[in-house]
This record gives structure tokens, C-alpha cells and sequence, in this order.
């Protein structure tokens, strides 16, 4: 299983192997990682699982389609960087093995 390295706002980090096919919002949530909402419950309708991907794969991982919901949905997030993604949106595949994400210091 890939590891996802999930860091909280004050630094805390959360190295947590999630399965294949399983985004990387379900991760958090599976295993209780604070700073991941997910109020929407994985629908792309409320920006709750925003976080800011490491610098170091954001060329791999990518933004967001201009015009796509994922896009629109940021809009609603607090403080969004041109790092950002919902990460609802990801979808865990052995590709993302060491994936570092943060999340941002509230979700809205």
C-alpha cells in the first residue's frame, strides 16, 4: 500500500498507508487525521478536504482542470495556494507512494 504522509498545520505528521483506489480524503478520514473535514463525504460539494500539495509532486499530482468542479469548490476554501487541491479529487495509486500533503491551519 502507498504511504501518504498527512502534515497538520502545526507540524504534526501522520504517515499512513492507504489502499489503492481509495482517495487520499478517505485516507484521512479512515485513520482520524485532524485537519481533514470531509464534511461532503467525498461528493466534491464543499472544499472541507482541501489541502496544499508538497512542492515535490506537485508537478506529478497537478492542478486543478480550469472550469472543473474540483476548481469551482476551492473557491469556497479559506486560503487556497496555487498548491491546492480537494483531496477528495486524488485517487491513491502505487504512483503516489510518499505523497506529502498539508493541511491548511481551517477548513470552510
Amino acid at each position: 500500500m502507498p504511504k501518504i504522509t498527512y502534515i497538520e498545520h502545526d507540524g504534526t505528521e501522520h504517515p499512513i498507508k492507504v489502499a489503492v483506489g481509495r482517495s487520499v480524503m478517505q485516507g484521512a478520514v479512515d485513520n482520524n487525521v485532524p485537519g481533514i473535514d470531509a464534511d461532503c463525504g467525498g461528493e466534491c460539494a464543499c472544499a472541507t478536504c482541501h489541502v496544499y500539495i508538497d512542492a515535490a509532486w506537485l508537478d506529478r499530482i497537478g492542478r486543478p482542470e480550469p472550469g472543473s468542479q474540483e476548481a469551482s469548490m476551492l473557491s469556497f476554501a479559506a486560503v487556497t495556494q496555487p498548491d491546492s487541491r480537494l483531496s477528495c479529487q486524488l485517487q491513491v495509486s502505487d504512483a503516489l507512494d510518499g505523497l506529502v500533503v498539508r493541511m491548511p491551519e481551517g477548513q470552510h
